[in-house]
């Protein structure tokens, strides 16, 4: 199982980022995708997720300004960020879940993570 992350960068306020993950090694259409974030010193936080069905899920920090998608002829899965903050400055992270439903708490439940790419949010 590989999840590949792409798409950080700097960015300014207000802003905007498109991550991708690339999946391989598992089943991708019959899984659920989601996306995680971490701050140096603190925990991980559940930005995001997509069911099977297409289904969208978001984190109310960041419901009305993140996109996720998934397009499984490509095995690839999306986070599109819109009107950037500099509190969505953190790692993020990509992971899957080898059901079709999965909520994505608890984090540690999911069973394959990505190695994580960095948003920087700063004018």
């Amino acid at each position: 199982v590989q999840l590949v992350e792409s798409g950080g960068g700097l960015v300014q306020p207000g802003g905007s980022l498109r991550l991708s993950c690339a999946a391989s090694g598992f089943t991708f259409s019959s899984s659920a995708m989601g996306w995680a974030r971490q701050v140096p010193g603190k925990g991980l936080e559940w930005v995001s997720g997509i069911y099977t069905d297409g289904s969208t899920y978001y984190a109310d920090s960041v419901k009305g300004r993140f996109t996720i998608s998934r397009d499984n002829a490509q095995k690839m899965v999306y986070l599109q960020m819109n009107s950037l903050k500099p509190e969505d400055t953190a790692v993020y992270y990509c992971a899957a879940k080898m059901t079709a439903y999965y909520s994505g708490r608890p984090l540690e439940d999911y069973d394959s993570w990505g190695q994580g790419t960095q948003v920087t949010v700063s004018s």
